[in-house]
C-alpha cells in the first residue's frame, strides 16, 4: 500500500452532530466564550433587581401562552438527579381560590400571635387579596415518593427535591417579571390544609400558592422592605471565605421577633440558685418554677392576682352537673364579698383578686368587670357555644385584664362556672384529639347516670364538630367553649405578653392555656401547672403543655384554689432563692 499524504494542517477534528461542538483547544482559546454578551447580562441583571413579590393584582385573565411560557421556565429549572420532582397544580376556580384566601387569613391571625406587637400589627397590614384577586393560582408540589437512595445526590442530601422546586419557583418568578406578570408566593398555610385542598396524596408536599396575573402595582423596592419589616443586608454581611468563621466571627443570626424569655435569662436564674447556700434543686419541682418565673421578669416577684372568670352554659341544661345552674351566680356574689373559697385562697396567699362576669346568668355580677357575651349561646351538642364575635371580644378583653394583673406579679387562673367541666373535657379531647370517654371524669356530686350523661354530651358535641386536628383556636372557642374559657384565654395571653407567670388551676383552667399556646406558642414558657386535679382529662392536658405540676392533691375545688396554693408556695421559693446565703466561689 502506497503511503498516504495527510491533508495539509492535519486531519479535522471530528465534530459531533449533537451535543457539545466546542473543543477544548477552542474552550481554553476563550475561556470566557460561552457568555451571552453584555446586553444579555445587562437584561438578567434587570429581571432579578426588578422581581417583586406581587400583592395587588388586576383581574385580566392571563393568556395561555404566557402561562406555559412561566410554566416551562420552572420546567427548565435544575433538580437533582434530573429528578424533576415538581408539579405544578394550576388553579382557576374562584371557589378554591376563597378557601385558600380563608385558609391563608387564618394562618396569618395565628403568626401575628406569635410576634411582638409592633410586628404582628406590620403583618397584618400586610396585603394577601391577591389570592383572590389573581386570576390565576399555581401551587408547586414536590412529588417525594421516589426513596431518597434512589435518585442521584439525594441518598446525602434527602431534601435536594425540595430545593429543586424551589429553583423551579425562581425560573417561573424571574419569568413571570420579564413578561410584565406578577407573581406573589404566598406560604401563609398551614401545609396539610392546602394539600387537603387539593387533594394532594401522601408524599406529595407543598411549597406554598404562587398568584399570577397583571400587576396592580409595580413596587420600586422589595415590598418588606417598603413597609419596613427588614432591609436587604449588604453583601459583605453574608459572604464568608474558606469556613465559617469561629466562635462570634460570623454573621448575627437571622432576627426572630417571637416573644419568650432569652437564653441568658434562663442561664441566669439556674446559676443564680447554684451559688447559694443548698444543694442544687434542693426545692425540686419549685426550683424548676422558680428559675422559670425568674427567667421571664427583671425584678423581683412578690405577689400577684387571681383573676376569677365566671359563667353559665346552656350545657348544664342537659344534666351534666350534679348542681344547678344557680351556684354559678351565688359563688361569683360570694368572691365579689371576699368570702369564696378561691378568693380566700388568694388572700391567704397574699394575692389580689379580679372577678370577671363572663356570662353569668341574671344579668352583670354587682362589684365585677363585664365580659359577658352579646349574642345567643348554643348547648354544644345543637349549637356552637358561642357567637365568633363574642370570643374575640371576651378574648380581647381577658388580654387587657391579663397585662394589668401582670403588673402585681404572678397571675393565677381561676374559673367558676356549672358545666363547665363538661365545656373543658370536649374542648381538652379536641385539642389533644382523645374519645369522650378518654376525657369525662365524674364530677362533683355526680352520679353514674351523670357521668354516661356527660360522656354522651362531649361525644355527640365532637361529633358534631368534627375533625378539628386544623380548626384555630378561636374556632374552637365558638364551637364547644364558653365565656370563662375565652376570657382566661385572653388572660393568658395578655399576661404572656406583658412578661407575667401564669399559675394555671383545675382543667377548666388549663384548657384556656392550651387554647393560648395553640395561638401563640411562645406562651408556654409563661406556664406553671398548680396542681393537678382529679378531672380526668387534666392530666392530658398538663401533657400536652409539657408541665409537671406543683400539686396533686385531688382537689375539686375550683375557683383557682388550687392555683392559689401553689402560688403561695412557689411566692415562698421566690422569697427563699432571693434572700437564701450566697457562697463563695470555690475558684
Amino acid at each position: 500500500m502506497e503511503p498516504v499524504t495527510p491533508p495539509a494542517g492535519g486531519y479535522a477534528r471530528p465534530v459531533p452532530l449533537v451535543g457539545d461542538t466546542t473543543s477544548a483547544a477552542a474552550r481554553a482559546a476563550d475561556p470566557d466564550g460561552w457568555a451571552m454578551g453584555p446586553d444579555v447580562v445587562a437584561a438578567l441583571g434587570e429581571v432579578v433587581a426588578g422581581r417583586r413579590d406581587i400583592r395587588r393584582f388586576r383581574p385580566d385573565p392571563v393568556p395561555d401562552t404566557l402561562l406555559t411560557a412561566v410554566l416551562e421556565a420552572g420546567h427548565r429549572a435544575p433538580s437533582v438527579g434530573h429528578s424533576q420532582p415538581w408539579r405544578f397544580v394550576v388553579v382557576r376556580d374562584a371557589s378554591t381560590r376563597d378557601r385558600a384566601a380563608a385558609l391563608a387569613d387564618a394562618a396569618r391571625l395565628r403568626q401575628a400571635e406569635v410576634l411582638t406587637e409592633d410586628r404582628a400589627a406590620r403583618l397584618l397590614d400586610l396585603k394577601l387579596e391577591g389570592l383572590r384577586e389573581a386570576p390565576v393560582g399555581v401551587v408547586v408540589a414536590c412529588d417525594r415518593r421516589t426513596p431518597a437512595a434512589g435518585v442521584l445526590g439525594r441518598a446525602t442530601f434527602p431534601d435536594t427535591d425540595m430545593w429543586s422546586c424551589a429553583t423551579a419557583v425562581q425560573n417561573m418568578w424571574l419569568t413571570a417579571r420579564a413578561l410584565g406578570l406578577g407573581m406573589g408566593w404566598v406560604t401563609l398555610f398551614e401545609p396539610a390544609d392546602l394539600a387537603g385542598l387539593l387533594g394532594l396524596p401522601d408524599g406529595v408536599e407543598t411549597l406554598g400558592w404562587l398568584c399570577l396575573g397583571w400587576p396592580d402595582e409595580r413596587p420600586p423596592e422589595p415590598g418588606l422592605q417598603r413597609a419596613a419589616w427588614s432591609k436587604r443586608a449588604p453583601l459583605a454581611d453574608v459572604v464568608l471565605h474558606e469556613r465559617w468563621p469561629d466562635e462570634d466571627g460570623g454573621p448575627a443570626a437571622p432576627v426572630s421577633h417571637l416573644r419568650g424569655p432569652s437564653s441568658s435569662r434562663l442561664v441566669g436564674a439556674t446559676d443564680a440558685a447554684d451559688a447559694q447556700l443548698a444543694a442544687p434543686e434542693a426545692l425540686g419541682v419549685l426550683d424548676r418554677v422558680v428559675a422559670r418565673v425568674r427567667s421571664l421578669g427583671s425584678g423581683p416577684v412578690t405577689g400577684g392576682t387571681l383573676v376569677l372568670a365566671a359563667a353559665d352554659h346552656p350545657v348544664a341544661g342537659l344534666g351534666v352537673s350534679a348542681f344547678p345552674s344557680s351556684v354559678t351566680r351565688d359563688v361569683a356574689l360570694a368572691a365579689v364579698a371576699g368570702e369564696s373559697a378561691g378568693v380566700l385562697a388568694a388572700r391567704g396567699a397574699g394575692l389580689g383578686v379580679v372577678v370577671v362576669d363572663a356570662g353569668v346568668s341574671g344579668g352583670l355580677v354587682p362589684g365585677a368587670l363585664d365580659a359577658r357575651p352579646v349574642s345567643g349561646r348554643g348547648d354544644l351538642v345543637s349549637a356552637d357555644a358561642l357567637a365568633g364575635e363574642d370570643v374575640d371580644r371576651l378574648v380581647a378583653a381577658g388580654v387587657a385584664v391579663g397585662r394589668d394583673a401582670a403588673a402585681s406579679g404572678v397571675v393565677v387562673l381561676g374559673e367558676v362556672g356549672i358545666g363547665n367541666t363538661t365545656v373543658a373535657a370536649a374542648l381538652a379531647a379536641a385539642l389533644v384529639g382523645l374519645p369522650a370517654e378518654d376525657v369525662v371524669g365524674l364530677g362533683v356530686g355526680a352520679d353514674a347516670e351523670t357521668l354516661e350523661r356527660k360522656r354522651t354530651v362531649v361525644a355527640a358535641a365532637l361529633e358534631r364538630v368534627g375533625d378539628a386536628s386544623g380548626l384555630s383556636a378561636r374556632a374552637l372557642l365558638a364551637a364547644l367553649g364558653g365565656g370563662e374559657v375565652a376570657v382566661l384565654t385572653g388572660v393568658v395571653l395578655g399576661a404572656a405578653r406583658a412578661g407575667a407567670a401564669v399559675v394555671l388551676d383545675g382543667l377548666a383552667a388549663s384548657v384556656p392555656a392550651l387554647l393560648a399556646v395553640r395561638e401563640e406558642p411562645a406562651v408556654q414558657a409563661h406556664l406553671v401547672a398548680g396542681q393537678r386535679s382529679r378531672e380526668k382529662a387534666h392530666a392530658a392536658v398538663l401533657r400536652e403543655l409539657g408541665l409537671e405540676p406543683v400539686l396533686a392533691l385531688r382537689l375539686r375545688a375550683g375557683e383557682g384554689v388550687g392555683g392559689c396554693l401553689a402560688a403561695s408556695l412557689v411566692l415562698q421559693s421566690l422569697h427563699i432563692r432571693t434572700t437564701l446565703a450566697v457562697t463563695q466561689d470555690p475558684r
